[in-house]
C-alpha cells in the first residue's frame, strides 16, 4: 500500500474553505479524509462534536499541549480559543493510503510544514478584500467589531500567503473545486 498525502489548505475566514473542502470529499477522486481538529470554543449552532470539530474543554486541550499531542495549535483572534491538529488520527491516515485534509491557518501551516516538507499546501482566497467583507457580512452571524478583526487577520493571512505552493482564487465554486481537484491529482503516484 503506498502512504497517503497530507494536504494544508488554509484561506482568510470568507474564502468558503469549508465549502470547498466538502465539495472536494464528495467529488474528488481521491481518498480524501478531513481532519476533524480540536477546539476550546462551544459549538456554534448546527455543528456537530467529531463532525465539524471536537469540542473540549481548556483543560483537556491543554493536557494535549503538555503531552506534545498536537501537531499544530495556536490560539484564535486573541481570545483564549485554541485550535489544534492531534498528530496520531494524521500520521494513521498516512499510513493507511488516505490523504488527509487538514483545514487551518497560516500559523498552523507552518507549524506542520515545519514537520511535513512534502505537504502539499493550496491558498485559496476570494478576488479582494471587498468580496472577502461582502461574504463576512453576508454570513450574518458576527458584530462588527468581529468583523473587522477578521478583516486585520485576513490582511495579514494574504501578506502571508506567498510560501504557499498552490494558490486558487474562489470565484467560482465548481472551477474552484475543479482546480484543487486537478491540482491533488497531479500529486497522485503513476
Amino acid at each position: 500500500m503506498t502512504s497517503g498525502r497530507l494536504i494544508v489548505l488554509s484561506g482568510p475566514s470568507g474564502a468558503g474553505k469549508s465549502t470547498i473542502v466538502a465539495e472536494l470529499l464528495n467529488r474528488c477522486p481521491l481518498p480524501l479524509v478531513l481532519s476533524v481538529s480540536l477546539t476550546t470554543r462551544p459549538p456554534r449552532p448546527g455543528e456537530t462534536d467529531g463532525v465539524h470539530y471536537h469540542f473540549v474543554t481548556l483543560d483537556m486541550f491543554q493536557k494535549h499541549r503538555e503531552n506534545g499531542d498536537f501537531l499544530e495549535h495556536c490560539e484564535v483572534f486573541g481570545r483564549g480559543v485554541w485550535y489544534g491538529t492531534l498528530r496520531e488520527p494524521v500520521t494513521s491516515g498516512l499510513n493507511q493510503g488516505k490523504w488527509i485534509i487538514l483545514e487551518i491557518d497560516v500559523e498552523g501551516a507552518r507549524q506542520v510544514v515545519r514537520e511535513f516538507p512534502e505537504a502539499i499546501t493550496l491558498f485559496v482566497h476570494p478576488e479582494n478584500l471587498v468580496e472577502l467583507e461582502r461574504r463576512l457580512r453576508a454570513r450574518n452571524t458576527e458584530a462588527e467589531a468581529a468583523i473587522a478583526r477578521r478583516l486585520d487577520v485576513a490582511r495579514a493571512e494574504l501578506s502571508a500567503a506567498g510560501w504557499y505552493k498552490h494558490h486558487v482564487v474562489n470565484r467560482d465554486l465548481n472551477a474552484c473545486v475543479n482546480s484543487i481537484c486537478d491540482i491533488l491529482l497531479s500529486y497522485r503516484e503513476p
